[in-house]
Formats: structure tokens, sequence, C-alpha cells
């Protein structure tokens, strides 16, 4: 065995472990999600081939719509204000100011919060007899809203909490602007730019292929929206029953009926393509954005 040959196998065995995870937990699952697409299955019997009937019911069904339409809102508008938010957090803790690091920190925190516990502690900041905003607002005068129980604020609850927990989006945000040239700001502040100006003319221009990744990050993510959704619809009163759908069905997002056909009602071959439909969805939505990308993204050599 020559010395190449042996490395080569030296490494297929330090690899082994990945590749054996990734054809049993990864690529055959994918596999046999295609598959069952097309199949009537539900776990306790044999797949009976059905063609399109899965892809043609999802096509069809109303709470399929709805649960579109529930998880397009949490895209369209979900997706900009936690860019934002994690974008306005980075630069005010890019400031050099006394204590930083505490700041960074404490901002960070709720990021690493598993969404259980931040789905229980927010039920309790957004009930609308006690919870802390509810309070707040009452000392200024205005009625808050019954958050957890009104369909028109129930996914604006969710935008609060994905925003009070932009920590991880920050913190990358944080390390791209440390990365900007001090001498741009320098030669702006010499023409007379203002913060904003600079903002605007140098920053974000610089920073254009950070934020097109945490654009595709947060695109991807909110298409496949579930944890908090289906905590607040599983704990609140509305959610008692097997529907998983929240007040109004406004709670009802993409990820949580396709769990709901998968696990509950035991309909894996709608589940599998419902799950396919959402990866095509998805797929279409990532490539638009990278083929716009190149009219607002600066690279270091453009």
């Amino acid at each position: 065995m020559t010395l190449r040959t042996k490395a080569n196998w030296t490494g297929l065995l330090f690899s082994a472990p990945f590749i054996l995870g990734f054809l049993a937990f990864t690529l055959y699952p994918v596999g046999a999600s295609l598959v069952y697409s097309f199949s009537e299955f539900n776990l306790f019997k044999g797949a009976t081939w059905v063609g399109l009937d899965n892809y043609k019911w999802a096509l069809q069904e109303k709470e399929v719509r709805i649960s579109i339409l529930n998880t397009l809102y949490m895209v369209v508008l979900a997706t900009p204000a936690t860019l934002i938010v994690g974008l306005l957090l980075a630069q005010l803790l890019n400031l050099k100011v006394r204590g930083q690091s505490v700041y960074r920190t404490l901002f960070y925190v709720p990021s690493i919060v598993p969404a259980i516990a931040t789905s229980l502690v927010w039920m309790w900041v957004l009930n609308p007899q006690s919870g802390m905003i509810n309070t707040a607002l009452q000392w200024i005068g205005i009625k808050g809203p019954n958050w957890l129980l009104d369909p028109a604020w129930t996914k604006p609850s969710l935008i609060l909490m994905g925003a009070w927990g932009a920590g991880g989006v920050m913190i990358i945000f944080l390390a791209a602007l440390q990365d900007v040239p001090k001498s741009l700001y320098e030669s702006a502040e010499i023409d007379g730019a203002g913060p904003v100006r600079k903002f605007f003319r140098i920053t974000v221009p610089c920073i254009s292929p950070i934020i097109l990744f945490q654009l595709i990050m947060s695109l991807i993510a909110y298409f496949q929206y579930f944890a908090q959704a289906f905590m607040l619809a599983s704990l609140s009163n509305s959610g008692a029953n097997q529907t998983m759908a929240g007040p109004g069905k406004s709670l009802l997002f993409y990820a949580i009926l396709l769990y709901r056909e998968a696990f509950v009602d035991f309909r894996m071959g709608h589940a599998s393509a419902m799950a396919w439909i959402l990866f095509l969805l998805s797929s279409i939505v990532t490539l638009v954005v990278f083929r716009t990308s190149n009219r607002w993204v600066t690279y270091g050599g453009d």
C-alpha cells in the first residue's frame, strides 16, 4: 500500500462517522420522504402508491392555504423586523462606551435561551391582565390588546418575540461592522457627512454581503417557523385541542400543519408532500433573492 493510498484510507476512516450519519439520518430520510409524498403511508402499514394525490390535496386543502398565508406573514414582516433590530443593536453596541462587553452579553443572552423557555416567559409578559407590556401601556393611559387570544395580535406577538431574540443576528452584524475600514468614515467626516449619511453610504454597502447572508438565513428560518407558535397555541386555551391552530387559526403555520399531519393524524404522505412543497417554495424565494442581490450587494473587489 502506497503512502498516498494509506493517507486516503485514513482520511475516509476519520470521515466515516459523518458519512454514515449523513447517509442514515439525512440522505435516506430525504429520499424516503420523496417516495412517501407519492404514497399513502401512516407508519402502521406499508406505503401505497397514489401518484400526485397528496400534492392535489395540499393545493386544495383550505388549512394548507391558511398556513401558507400565516407563514408568509412572518416571512414578509418578521424577517425585516429581525434584521433591522439586529443591525441597530449591533450599531449601538459597536460604540466605544464603558461596560461595552457587559451590554453585548446582555443583548446576546436572549438568543441562546431555549424557545420553550422563551415562549413561557413571553406568555407571562404578554398576559393581558398582569403582563409587563399591558401594565406599562396602562400607566400612560393606553388599553393594551389581548395579545395571545386576539387573532389580530398573535402574529405581532411572535414578531415581538423574534425581535427580542435577535442577538444571533446582532452578533454577526457586530463582527461585520468591526471589519468596515475606519479610513472610509474619516474621509466621509472630512467631506461633512453626518452619522445617517455615513450609515447608508458606507456602513450598509460595506456589510451588504452579510446582510444578504442574514436575509437568506432568516427567510429559511421563518419559512420553517414552528417552536414559538407551537408553544403558544398548545399552552393557550384555544390550543387545548389537537388542532394546534391558535385563536382563529392565526397560529396555524405551515410547519405546524405539517407536524400535525405527520405525528398527530399520521398522514405521512400528506406531510411529505407538504415538506417538498415547502422546499420548492423556499428554494424559489432564495433563488430570487440571490438573482437580485447583484443590484444591492457590494463585494470588496467591486
